[in-house]
């Protein structure tokens, strides 16, 4: 297949063109400038427009990597993240829509769409009440999404992410105790202690996408990609310290941080339906992590 990952600088789209690289034929798209890879399209990082990089070749799947992945800076900087999650998205499927509807269409949504949920574990049939920017846009990009689907019949299929990790994240939870511990042995985290999360490893997120392009009927699909674990907060902190720093101890401030759900689990039986098993544990990925930091960092 000839696959088009966009956004192919970043954290899980450099994992996906590494995985995907072995068995397909692969462009990468991104922001970044670069001279010496072959198959490369860049976009302007301030006004993107994907025409020329759908001209140029006609692609089975196109994986939507791109996007701005972080809470509090929706919260500062709206109209930016509004741009990288939103508006790109349109962009991207216009011009799919002009010059190559064939393309199956892969967009990484996150599972803010659906914020503080009701009940535990979280369906794809639960109600979409984001509570931030960053949940609220990309909400919109999968009603555009299935706008594209419903108007022009293109190939669509929605990712609700929930916490991925591994080796290349330099940003939320495990890059902020990274940072914190660096300095530190007394850390203190937003939050009241009884807030959890479900984590997948980057390399079980690059494996779920495979089997989403093999299986997934693209008729605006929505799927749940995580494990289907509840992790509590403390017990991934004590678990990521183990192997960067067991003397650290740990508190909590008693309060959230604005935007940010208090409990997640993913319902994943339409992942699983389609072959999905986890082979890193968050043990076993946070142990690989921390050697990467030591190793990069």
């Amino acid at each position: 297949m000839k696959i088009v990952i966009i956004g192919s600088k970043g954290f899980i789209g450099s994992h996906a063109t590494d995985f995907f690289s072995k068995n397909h034929q692969v462009w990468q798209s991104d922001v970044v400038v670069d001279y010496t890879t072959s198959n490369y399209y860049q976009v302007d990082a301030t006004n993107a427009d994907y025409s020329e990089l759908f001209q140029l070749q006609k692609f089975d799947v196109c994986i939507n990597c791109s996007g701005a992945a972080s809470v509090p800076d929706s919260i500062k900087n709206p109209q930016r993240d509004f741009v990288l999650n939103t508006v790109n998205v349109f962009k991207q499927l216009d011009a799919i829509r002009k010059y190559n509807s064939d393309c199956k269409y892969i967009n990484l949504s996150s599972a803010a769409v659906y914020g503080n949920p009701n009940y535990l574990p979280i369906d794809n049939m639960h109600p979409l009440q984001p509570i931030s920017p960053y949940g609220k846009h990309k909400k919109m990009a999968e009603d555009i999404c299935g706008s594209f689907y419903e108007n022009y019949n293109l190939k669509t299929c929605n990712l609700r992410i929930f916490s991925a990790y591994g080796e290349g994240l330099k940003k939320q939870l495990f890059w902020d105790l990274y940072k914190k511990g660096s300095n530190e042995n007394k850390v203190k985290l937003f939050g009241t202690g009884k807030e959890s999360r479900d984590f997948i490893h980057v390399k079980d997120l690059v494996k779920a996408i495979d089997l989403v392009i093999e299986k997934a009927s693209f008729l605006n699909d929505t799927i749940n990609v995580s494990n289907g674990n509840e992790v509590l907060i403390p017990d991934a902190v004590s678990l990521f310290y183990k192997y960067f720093k067991p003397e650290i101890s740990i508190s909590f401030k008693g309060e959230a941080r604005e935007g940010d759900p208090n409990n997640w689990v993913a319902d994943i039986s339409k992942l699983k339906s389609f072959g999905y098993k986890t082979t890193i544990d968050l043990e076993t990925g946070l142990n690989s992590y921390v050697q990467w930091l030591r190793e990069n960092e």
